[in-house]
């Protein structure tokens, strides 16, 4: 039996995409309070590209599901070792109950710890942007997940949405040239409906530099999903005195 003082080990389902996993464990290498190579916390990752596509899957509804691969991914990062999961994919989160079904530890639910860290941050807030991928809006997860602390969530209008849609697959393709028009023109439509503070909803969107996303909208509060989950990651693993690598 483990000791409960002992650091837990997080097991990662990654590979969507595999850049953003790899953000990832580079977001809790950089929080972890560390001296020494012993003092960071064991991960243990499948960085696994060949999920079947969440897009084609819930957005064209003919694509394979990605849950036997998910699960099957779950069951192995337990058998590895692994003390709970962590999953940097927003959209992927539609099949958090299929996952967390599969397995007998547990898993850290990304909507609801980012939904949790703007409520806490933003106590009386009445509206939230989301950027994500469309995929992601049609799930309604974040949706859901305000509502039932009666914030409403605005997504950036249908034009915009689709360039989001384009510049997350050019982050896939390793282009970011156009991410900070991009960027600011959806910053400016979530302000528009009203939005007072801004999540960052696909761990792909993470990947951009926060020189590119530097602008005239900086002030909204920004919260990013990747950099929520890392810090969350450390805290189960009973790591204290996390760094600071500015807001999340």
């Amino acid at each position: 039996m483990q000791d409960v003082n002992q650091e837990k080990i997080v097991g990662i389902i990654g590979g969507m995409g595999p850049e953003a996993t790899v953000d990832l464990m580079s977001r809790v290498i950089r929080l972890t309070p560390a001296l020494d190579d012993a003092d960071h916390i064991r991960c243990i990752v499948d960085n696994n590209p060949k999920v079947p596509s969440r897009i084609k899957a819930l957005i064209d509804g003919a694509g394979e599901s990605p849950v036997p691969e998910l699960q099957d991914m779950a069951r192995c990062l337990e058998a590895w070792g692994a003390d709970f999961l962590a999953m940097p994919c927003n959209t992927s989160h539609y099949y958090f109950q299929d996952i967390q079904g599969a397995v007998s530890i547990p898993m850290l639910n990304l909507i609801e710890i980012t939904v949790q860290e703007v409520l806490r941050q933003q106590p009386g807030i009445d509206k939230v942007g989301i950027l994500g991928s469309t995929a992601l809006i049609l799930t309604g997860l974040y949706q859901q997940a305000f509502a039932a602390s009666g914030v409403r969530v605005v997504y950036p209008e249908t034009a915009c949405q689709d360039r989001v849609m384009v510049l997350i697959k050019d982050i896939k393709k390793g282009a970011m040239d156009l991410a900070f028009p991009v960027f600011e023109s959806s910053v400016s439509s979530l302000e528009t409906q009203g939005a007072q503070a801004l999540v960052i909803a696909c761990t792909e969107l993470s990947l951009l530099p926060d020189a590119s996303l530097s602008s005239a909208h900086q002030p909204l509060p920004r919260y990013d999903s990747s950099d929520i989950l890392a810090r969350d990651i450390i805290r189960t693993c009973k790591v204290k005195n996390l760094k600071s690598i500015g807001p999340p």
